[in-house]
């Protein structure tokens, strides 16, 4: 299991990539991922009203939360190329720039890679 963790704005996001021999969770809705890596994340945009009051810069703002849709990988390098993208991608949809966001890669058992 790697964890990629986004930070930027003030605030940080973390999702998973589950490797082989490792089951991703699994709740009703989500697609049946039967690749070796795959990566799960929260989805969020900037709304106006409703949804849940975050501080990103110094300034309040809402988000609305997606379900994390699952998707699969066949290698290692993909999954984390497109987990840092999907952080970066997080990120520009409540504002923060997507060269000011901070990406590493920390697995459980070792220091955090870059």
């Amino acid at each position: 299991m790697l964890l990629v963790r986004g930070h930027g704005g003030g605030t940080a996001l973390t999702g998973t990539i589950f490797e082989p021999g490792e089951d991703p969770p699994s709740y009703k809705g989500a697609p049946d991922e039967n690749a070796p890596f795959v990566w799960v994340c929260d989805e969020f945009y900037e709304v106006d009203s409703g949804g849940t009051e975050m501080t990103i810069n110094d300034e309040s703002i809402r988000i609305a939360f997606e379900s994390p849709m699952p998707r699969g990988f066949e290698t290692r390098e993909q999954a984390k190329k497109m987990a840092k993208e999907h952080i970066r991608t997080q990120f520009a949809r409540i504002g923060v720039p997507t060269s000011s966001v901070r990406v590493e890669t920390l697995s459980p058992d070792a220091r955090p890679e870059s």
